[in-house]
């Protein structure tokens, strides 16, 4: 009891008119809970559920077999892994670095995203994997590799190539996807000649996790002018127009053979004359002897306004796509093999 006359609790400067009176709190009600998924626990190994009904269960980790590193990166390191009850060969993507639960939570939640995407122009991603301090995501394995330092020669061939990625992107951006990191190291090829997008989503959970001095995802030489000169385009970037910007100089390369900026800069070059080139010299074009739908087909992708680049499903309509049929199954081996080489091999 509070002795008379004193003042009672007061209320942004005024008494409180009965402060005998409490509010109780409301008993919590465990049937109403949501539990935000954990990360899986740093000291042992966990793949992640699988997701639907009709999704295959991810294999256990201690059942993979490493055959052989088949790529490495700032990122971490690919194996090519095998399945041992049944012999399947997967890709698996080793994330070096010590993360933090929160970040951890976060890689975990957006794998799971990642894992709903299923499209056959989109690399699949069977799960994940936290152990021994290593984030191991396991994807489809795609024995052709990538088409970095790959030259298409033919428009048919090309054409067909392009397809099949814009169909990918489609895909991804119909979903709010954005890659953010489309560049030909990260278009891989199999056996059937069939090309899909990779990395989708991962690079961006690389840059915000790994690497805090990187503030942008992706290959400079295949970013947009907006993207690296925040101040065009006033200063807004659209992730969806800024993919179209870095698929049509990925197909342009492919084209000629060699990187479109010019031999003099190159993509290991000096960073800040290639970033000027991309910001303030015209867009690179294609050659005067290709078809004048591959010119401009490149052209409606390589605008320096992002509103004016067409999005991945009009590209899908436009006549270079549309007047070169796809590669058929049974021409598909011959005509692909001799119109893509690899000057480098």
């Amino acid at each position: 009891m509070r002795p008379a006359g004193s003042p009672g609790p007061t209320t942004a400067g005024r008494p409180r008119r009965r402060p005998d009176l409490t509010l109780p709190l409301p008993k919590r009600d465990p049937t109403l809970a949501v539990p935000l998924p954990l990360p899986p626990p740093s000291n042992t190994s966990t793949a992640t559920p699988p997701t639907t009904a009709g999704q295959l269960l991810t294999p256990n980790l201690s059942d993979l077999e490493r055959v052989r590193r088949v790529g490495i990166g700032s990122g971490g390191t690919v194996y090519m892994v095998r399945h041992r009850p049944t012999g399947r060969i997967y890709a698996m993507k080793v994330i070096y670095g010590n993360h933090e639960d929160a970040v951890r939570r976060q890689i975990y939640r957006e794998i799971e995203i990642l894992r709903t995407a299923d499209n056959p122009f989109v690399v699949r991603c069977h799960g994940m994997y936290d152990h021994a301090g290593e984030i191991q995501i396991l994807l489809e394995y795609m024995d052709g590799g990538s088409l970095e330092g790959h030259r298409i020669s033919s428009e048919r061939s090309l054409a067909d190539v392009a397809r099949q990625i814009l169909l990918g992107l489609a895909y991804l951006h119909s979903r709010k996807i954005v890659h953010r990191d489309i560049k030909p190291s990260n278009l891989l090829i199999n056996a059937a000649h069939q090309v899909k997008i990779a990395d989708f989503g991962v690079g961006r959970i690389l840059a915000r996790t790994m690497d805090p001095c990187n503030s942008s995802v992706g290959t400079i030489a295949y970013m947009s002018p907006e993207r690296i000169n925040t101040d065009l385009n006033h200063g807004n970037y659209d992730g969806y127009a800024g993919d179209i910007w870095s698929f049509g100089i990925s197909i342009l390369e492919f084209y000629l053979g060699k990187f479109p900026f010019g031999e003099n800069i190159g993509r290991q070059g000096d960073w800040a004359s290639l970033m000027c080139a991309i910001c303030y010299s015209n867009p690179p074009e294609a050659p005067a002897t290709a078809s004048s739908d591959l010119r401009n087909f490149i052209a409606c992708c390589l605008q320096k306004e992002p509103a004016r680049r067409l999005t991945a499903v009009q590209l899908l309509q436009h006549r270079f796509i549309t007047q070169q049929s796809p590669l058929s199954s049974s021409s598909s081996s011959s005509s692909s093999s001799s119109s893509i080489t690899n000057p480098r091999a």
